[in-house]
């Protein structure tokens, strides 16, 4: 999703910014794009992908740690 996608480029964080997805929202047009997809509604589907996409790099990074302490043993 690009507005999650350029929201974590942007600041690096999983935690969503209400200013920052407010002016997302307003700057892409948004409203009159897809004049039924509310702020809010659009503001949480955006936070459950940066949330969705912590959780795969977080397992990522397990598996690899695992791959990592298995061929040192």
């Amino acid at each position: 999703m690009l507005a999650a996608d350029t929201y974590f480029e942007e600041t690096g964080s999983s935690e969503l910014n209400a200013h920052w997805i407010a002016e997302f929202f307003q700057d892409y047009n948004l409203q009159v794009a897809y004049p039924s997809q509310s702020l809010i509604n659009f503001a949480n589907l955006v936070q459950k992908e940066l949330t969705r996409n912590e959780e795969q790099a977080a397992k990522k990074t397990r598996l690899y740690l695992d791959k990592i302490i298995n061929s040192i043993e």
